[in-house]
């Protein structure tokens, strides 16, 4: 099982410095603005489903059951990247609380190993963090997984496989920080999920980097004057 992508960029960044809070607020502000409009247009593009009414659903507390259904399987794939691509990771306790709710339980404990061994207290240390995985005072630790789209790979009543195509942000911005700068990234998860009496949950999970869209893509002119 691979970590995280926003894990894997810190380890190329760890040690950079940062810009002031205000700066670090605008560059989140500005980067998750072009995360949207690049990704609609990567979305027509390459002919993936879009991530958003499955999110919605997903993320919504009065929303009907997720079905078992080819779009429950990836509205719970879209749930679950959200999950395991938060900050919640980097804490020892809600890490297991993540895999207890979303794994089948007969991979739950392979599935714990595998996480506690790439999101280690010594890998905190590295970036900044606490043990506990919290920032340092007058800091704040960002670590957003935003799925824009969805391809089902393979399905059948019992098993599903769904690749859940994200973009991330990650790093912590505030003032004295020495450590991550705020940095975006897209990948891919893919998820091989199983029917249970609880619904669908995850049996693995794996993530490559990309397909990352480009800039060039997209060619805006001015807004009318009003």
């Amino acid at each position: 099982m691979r970590t995280s992508s926003q894990r894997q960029a810190s380890e190329k960044t760890a040690g950079a410095g940062t810009s002031g809070r205000g700066s670090q607020r605008g560059l989140i502000t500005t980067v998750g603005i072009a995360v949207l409009l690049i990704a609609a247009i990567a979305l027509a593009n390459r002919g993936w489903n879009s991530g958003g009414s499955a999110a919605a659903a997903a993320d919504d507390p009065l929303a009907p059951e997720i079905p078992h259904s080819r779009q429950g399987a990836q509205s719970t794939a879209v749930k679950f990247a959200g999950r395991l691509g938060s900050e919640s990771m980097f804490n020892t306790a809600d890490r297991h609380g993540v895999v207890q709710a979303i794994a089948d339980p007969d991979e739950r404990d392979a599935l714990q190993t595998a996480f506690d061994g790439s999101y280690t207290v010594a890998f905190n240390e590295r970036i900044g963090l606490d043990e506990e995985g919290k920032a340092p005072a007058g800091a704040t630790f960002v670590n957003r997984t935003m799925p824009v789209g969805t391809v089902l790979k393979r399905y059948s009543t019992a098993e599903a496989t769904v690749d859940v195509w994200c973009s991330g942000l990650f790093g912590i911005t505030g003032r004295n920080v020495t450590q991550i700068p705020v940095t975006t990234s897209w990948f891919t998860m893919t998820m091989t999920l199983r029917w249970t009496d609880d619904g669908w949950k995850m049996t693995e999970s794996t993530q490559e980097d990309g397909p990352e869209p480009t800039s060039s893509a997209a060619e805006f002119g001015q807004a009318p004057q009003l």
